[in-house]
């Protein structure tokens, strides 16, 4: 249970609150909530509803992961619930970029919250790209030509749906479709919908509720690979090819 004594410590410190006034939220006295932050008792299971409650987190992560490391910013909201969703740094504290494999994408729908999974992918970094959070996403298929089966596309993670601009590209993560790429277009103040469009006009558009959306991604640049064998394309190869673009990149900022 050191876990859990570590984390309600921290999760207090972040809202500001003194133990008396976190006792006084959840009802119980000053007393509990020290015991639980030195490890002298473990919560009962209502007082773990109370906090998963109070605090807009789910009862497994307050359990399973550390949240020591986490900053309010290290959250996002999906269904007034919070999940923990880390921004990775290097040592020179730049954001870096986890790159999902092909073979990893079927499982990404099961494990985009899990900070675990999102732990075990690997990462770049390319220096040209805007603030924010950013993942590579394979793409399947023909329907955003293009682009074909192999290529890879940079997202900036949206957080605010409102944020949704008709017309540009999205990289989406469903909870029927899995992970899609398409252009789309916000219907969201009409009808509580995105129309989803694909730019191989051989496909049909359709629409999907807000409401199936977990995750969306805004396109920021992507690496199309069909020019090269299948040798090259394994993962490792694909990481270099990210690296080596943005250290060309780099050396281009210093001649400007």
């Amino acid at each position: 249970m050191k876990r859990i004594a570590t984390n309600i410590k921290h999760l207090r410190t972040l809202k500001k609150l003194s133990q008396e006034v976190l006792a006084t939220e959840l009802n119980i006295t000053r007393s509990r909530i020290g015991s639980y932050e030195e490890g002298r008792s473990a919560p009962t299971i209502e007082l773990l509803i109370k906090l998963s409650d109070y605090f807009k987190l789910p009862i497994d992560i307050l359990l399973r992961n550390d949240l020591t490391k986490a900053t309010n910013a290290s959250f996002i909201e999906i269904d007034n619930r919070r999940v923990l969703f880390p921004i990775t740094v290097d040592y020179d504290n730049e954001d870096l970029i986890e790159v999902v494999p092909v073979k990893a994408s079927a499982g990404y729908l099961a494990g985009y919250d899990d900070p675990e999974y999102i732990e075990q992918l690997q990462k770049i970094k390319l220096p040209f790209l805007p603030t924010g959070k950013h993942r590579a996403f394979p793409i399947k298929g023909d329907s955003m030509l293009p682009m074909k089966d192999g290529a890879f596309v940079i997202g900036r993670f949206v957080e605010d749906r409102k944020d949704i601009k008709s017309g540009r590209t999205y990289v989406l993560v469903t909870l029927n479709d899995g992970m899609v790429y398409k252009r789309v277009i916000n219907n969201i103040d009409f009808n509580n919908s995105l129309l989803l469009m694909s730019d191989n006009k051989k496909y049909n558009d359709y629409s999907i509720p807000i409401s199936d959306v977990l995750e969306i991604w805004e396109y920021t640049c992507s690496i199309n690979t069909q020019e090269y064998s299948e040798e090259e394309l394994k993962l490792s190869s694909i990481i270099n090819m990210f690296t080596e673009l943005g250290i060309e990149l780099k050396a281009l900022e210093k001649l400007m």
